[in-house]
């Protein structure tokens, strides 16, 4: 019997190479849809959430697609992979736009680069992060699985997450500061970085995604 696993379409993102990168790595038995249709969702037994661009636009497209509450429904209920812009909105507010209210499944703020309290830690640096750069395992989580501490990953961000709880953060990366790439708690795992762009390291998480039950 086939299971499916849903890449959420809300109109940002670049779902072609996370549903491609998923294709190559999934079982026999698992099948890849590219949905924005609730009940598809809903129905799927794993969810990505991927996304790139404002957290603004982003939270307007779920709204405008009535995509919000599923979304948080499998957050609490599957296995679920947030990606880049997905993981930022699981948050309960973002800096970014003067401003933006986000889904609040976690108590936090989505925090700019570019903060004036950090310029003397970032002026030789460039904003957006783009590029390879470490992941330092925080918790001993199956989507590290066969994944080597400090393995390199794609970046492309000028926003991190700061969760008030630290025992959410699964792992973290330097950038000027010492920031939270990844977060995780029961079926959710949640990364800045982008699986389907990094390598060898990035289809392996992948793979450990679509074998994962959800639970630690």
């Amino acid at each position: 019997m086939s299971t499916t696993i849903a890449v959420v379409d809300y109109g940002m993102g670049n779902l072609r190479s996370v549903s491609k990168a998923l294709e190559h790595v999934a079982a026999d038995d698992q099948k890849i849809i590219v949905s924005s249709d609730a009940a598809e969702i809903a129905n799927a037994e794993r969810v990505v959430f991927p996304g790139q661009g404002a957290a603004r636009d982003c939270m307007k497209h779920l709204k405008d697609l009535q995509l919000e509450d599923v979304v948080l429904q499998a957050a609490h209920e599957k296995p679920f992979l947030g990606i880049c812009m997905g993981m930022q909105v699981l948050m309960a507010h973002s800096e970014e736009n003067q401003g933006v209210s986000c889904m609040n499944l976690y108590a936090g703020e989505v925090r700019a680069f570019a903060d004036e309290k950090l310029q003397s830690q970032m002026q030789s640096l460039k904003i957006p992060h783009m590029g390879w750069n470490k992941v330092s395992h925080k918790q001993d989580h199956p989507l590290w699985h066969e994944i080597q501490e400090d393995s390199r990953f794609y970046f492309v961000h000028s926003y991190y997450v700061d969760p008030e709880d630290e025992t959410l953060v699964a792992g973290t990366t330097e950038y000027g500061i010492e920031f939270v790439s990844a977060i995780a708690r029961d079926n959710v795992f949640a990364a800045q970085f982008h699986p389907e762009k990094s390598a060898q390291d990035g289809l392996q998480l992948l793979k450990n995604f679509c074998c994962w039950n959800g639970q630690k």
